[in-house]
């Protein structure tokens, strides 16, 4: 199976086709795998070198003539490193862009933590305006990336090289794959294969969200009015960055949440993708200790 990284490439490189509306911009990463579209379109992939807040001004600048731009590098230098840029170049001027990102939380251990943005999807949250697509199969980052290429708004598509093994049909909402009685469990993207692992045979309700932004509160107030009102979030980001978002949802009703995802620790001993999931106890093995033990109390 590709990576959500190289479907993003082929799919980018269809749509450079298809669209004379879209411009891409890179910042080296990931150049080499849209050579031929470089070739073809000269004018509309730009290419500016290891300048990540050049990266977001181009694009800015490129939308502001009403083209509209995606902008990909890794997400420690797409959304933290030029943040002032996301913040001023789109958010203020009032236009909209694509940002695509690889590397997710960990994705590259031996890069160190240079190349390791848990807490991207937390720094956006407090922009305004912002749809966050977190995909969890090639297929879903594809039908994301086509949806966000077709709007006029602020859309950021994390991309990981963390997969499910099966997609599931992407929508703006929650999707319900179990229902229970005992509690809500929200699986984010690659979270969910884990999560399924982790949960089964419990009597819980699990939801799936491929779209964390906006918050689909309406389906967590639905889930929850069905089951009992403890709620686990596992995010493959920094921990409890959903949970203000849920907490709101709940205003009105006695709730439990629990937060689970990347903590705030820096392993400094970098392993591999799975001993960092196993670490942070988001494994499945992890997973289901935690959200039993929540659930009991």
């Amino acid at each position: 199976m590709d990576t959500m990284r190289d479907r993003f490439i082929s799919t980018t490189s269809r749509l450079l086709d298809e669209d004379p509306r879209l411009a891409l911009v890179l910042a080296e990463i990931s150049r080499d795998g849209f050579g031929d579209a470089e070739r073809r379109h000269p004018d509309r992939v730009i290419n500016v070198g290891i300048r990540e807040q050049l990266l977001i001004g181009a694009g800015g600048g490129l939308a502001l003539t009403g083209m509209r731009p995606v902008m990909h590098t890794f997400a420690s230098f797409l959304v933290e490193r030029p943040f002032e840029q996301l913040k001023l170049d789109f958010g203020h001027q009032g236009v909209g862009g694509v940002f695509v990102s690889a590397g997710a939380s960990y994705d590259w251990p031996a890069g160190g933590f240079t190349h390791m943005s848990p807490g991207d999807v937390a720094l956006l949250d407090t922009l305004d305006g912002w749809t966050v697509h977190v995909p969890g199969h090639p297929d879903e980052a594809e039908a994301l990336l086509r949806g966000a290429v077709a709007g006029d708004d602020l859309v950021y598509i994390r991309l990981s090289l963390q997969s499910n093994a099966s997609p599931r049909p992407v929508s703006t909402g929650f999707t319900e794959l179990r229902e229970g009685r005992s509690g809500v469990v929200v699986a984010v993207g690659p979270m969910l294969d884990n999560v399924l692992a982790a949960t089964e045979a419990l009597d819980v309700t699990v939801l799936y969200a491929s779209t964390i932004r906006p918050f689909d509160a309406a389906t967590l107030r639905r889930a929850t009015a069905a089951a009992r009102a403890d709620v686990v979030l596992v995010e493959p980001y920094l921990a409890g960055t959903s949970t203000a978002a849920a907490n709101d949802a709940l205003a009105e009703v006695p709730h439990r949440l629990l937060g689970l995802g990347v903590s705030r620790r820096e392993l400094r001993k970098y392993g591999s993708i799975d001993e960092h999931l196993a670490a942070h106890a988001l494994d499945p093995a992890g997973l289901r200790e935690r959200i039993t033990r929540f659930l009991a109390r």
